[in-house]
């Protein structure tokens, strides 16, 4: 069984999207004396509730409603900073020690605990929702009137890059209780944190709505610098209306348009951020025979797929700025692979292991949610792409596109054949990509049982021990053997460009969270 527990060290190898400080004028639209910005993302939002939410657009929601014990500012992932606590590693790595500072309150103007904490960190232990594995091993105790004390039975010191993790806002857990809030899975509070916000961060709710958009105004009793817009617009918006949007000025953030979706702008009323996003999109095949049909789950099948794709012309399709990652592991990342020979396009050699695996031609169900884009790309295009691909070599994909909403409860199931589909940072280390493998949350989702890999498990185990300048080659050879015979194959990491109002004078990028809304200046 592999533990999160993690050794961050040589953090000087994170990469983060850079940033953008540009001159202009401060003001977009304005209501009686309160600024509004209004930002176009597109969404695969399902909660705000940060025990359970854990994708992209809910992490931009919590970050702006919930303080953190530990935060990141800016782009910078390099070094944990003090927010509700300052910290204090144990010299053998087991145990953190948080100290309240003692000057921040919730929306309701009772100030934030050392018990608002530990209910907090309990709950996302107790509901066992999608997050919860950022706090395995993890003993929770209050330990004093204003100190928290987090002890692993290993060495943890990634824990304090880990706890700036928007899942792990801290709520105000006297007013979630009264609202069916528990620490265990019969926790009910879900329904009214998607209404009222319970956080003491710089923005509490003002409407919410897992399909249009998300509106948030100030927190009353926030103590600190007030952000330079009092209310923020959050809308579901598609790559082409967000470029629509923010040329006429209906928006002052554009976060998912595409290479082609940027041309054109960057000069007179708008800028662009350019980059490589920290995003892998990557295919799966489910190793559980039953969900398979016994296809996808042969080792020469799986060949056949990864040396079936042409990944110079997904390159091609995704655009300027785009890369193929070696491994699951992104390549602004600590340990991540340049390149590998299981993954190159070779379609002789991919017929050839696709006559050995006894596939006969049977339709393979391959799906991925088509609501969302992943920096201004669809799902739909790489599946397509995929199919056209795997067509040349022999294997029949029959798409099937769903809404997120639908595909993910499927997926996280371990219920479906194949498909497409994204990873973003959960913290900035590559022991957070340890879930791609055997027996792990992602190694379920597509059938690879714990026991079916021991030579992919014991790198992955060695990979969670390593330290120092060891961590580097144990995590490449990790990925280099998962690779070699495991179900998940990364495709590309898109370019990622980002297109502001020339109203915006600051807007740095995130790779945990991809943008904090007070931030935007």
């Amino acid at each position: 069984m592999i533990t999160k527990t993690r050794r961050i060290t040589a953090l000087l190898a994170v990469g983060v999207v850079g940033a953008l400080a540009l001159a202009g004028c401060s003001a977009s639209t304005t209501t009686t004396a309160v600024k509004t910005l209004v930002v176009d993302k597109s969404f695969d939002l399902k909660t705000s509730d940060p025990a359970r939410a854990f994708e992209l657009t809910g992490s931009i929601v919590d970050r702006a409603l919930y303080d953190t014990a530990l935060t990141f500012r800016g782009s910078d992932v390099t070094k944990p900073l003090p927010s509700l606590t300052t910290y204090k590693e144990s010299a053998d790595g087991t145990v953190l020690t948080l100290t309240m500072n003692g000057k921040h309150s919730f929306s309701d103007g009772t100030p934030v605990t050392a018990d608002d904490i530990v209910f907090s960190y309990k709950r996302v232990q107790g509901i066992a929702g999608n997050p919860s594995f950022l706090l395995d091993g993890v003993d929770v105790a209050k330990t004093g009137t204003d100190t928290v004390t987090l002890t692993s039975k290993v060495a943890n010191p990634a824990l304090p890059f880990i706890l700036p993790n928007p899942s792990l806002g801290i709520l105000n857990s006297k007013l979630v209780k009264k609202n069916g809030g528990t620490e265990s899975k019969d926790d009910g509070a879900e329904a009214f944190l998607n209404k009222t916000s319970a956080g003491s961060g710089l923005y509490v709710l003002e409407s919410y709505n897992v399909s249009t958009k998300v509106t948030f105004k100030l927190n009353p009793h926030y103590v600190g610098t007030k952000p330079a817009y009092g209310r923020v617009v959050l809308e579901n918006v598609q790559g082409p209306t967000q470029k629509v949007n923010v040329s006429a000025g209906s928006s002052q953030v554009a976060l998912d348009l595409n290479s082609d979706q940027v041309q054109g702008l960057g000069s007179g009323s708008t800028k662009v951020i350019k980059g490589v996003s920290p995003d892998v999109i990557y295919s799966w095949y489910n190793q559980d025979a039953t969900v398979g049909a016994g296809v996808t789950n042969k080792a020469d099948f799986l060949k056949a797929i990864r040396q079936g794709i042409n990944y110079s012309k997904i390159l091609g399709i995704t655009g300027a700025g785009s890369a193929q990652p070696g491994g699951m592991v992104p390549s602004m990342f600590l340990g991540a692979l340049s390149s590998d020979p299981s993954n190159k396009f070779d379609l002789t050699a991919a017929k050839a292991s696709l006559a050995k695996s006894g596939y006969s031609g049977q339709a393979i169900t391959f799906s991925y949610p088509n609501d969302i884009t992943i920096n201004g790309l669809q799902m739909q295009t790489i599946g397509e792409a995929l199919q056209s691909q795997l067509k040349d070599v022999g294997i029949t994909l029959t798409l099937s596109p769903s809404p997120f909403a639908t595909f993910i409860d499927a997926y996280r199931a371990g219920k479906l054949q194949s498909g497409v589909m994204y990873w973003g940072p959960d913290f900035p280390d590559p022991s957070d990509y340890l879930v791609f493998s055997p027996g792990q949350s992602l190694g379920l989702r597509a059938g690879w049982a714990a026991g079916s890999d021991a030579a992919v498990t014991k790198l992955a185990d060695a990979a969670t021990t390593a330290t120092g300048a060891d961590r580097k080659t144990a995590y490449e050879a990790w990925q280099t053997a998962a690779n070699a015979s495991g179900p998940f194959v990364p495709i590309v990491q898109p370019g990622q460009y980002v297109v502001t109002s020339s109203s915006i004078t600051s807007l740095e990028l995130n790779s945990v969270w991809t943008v904090a809304l007070a931030e935007i200046k």
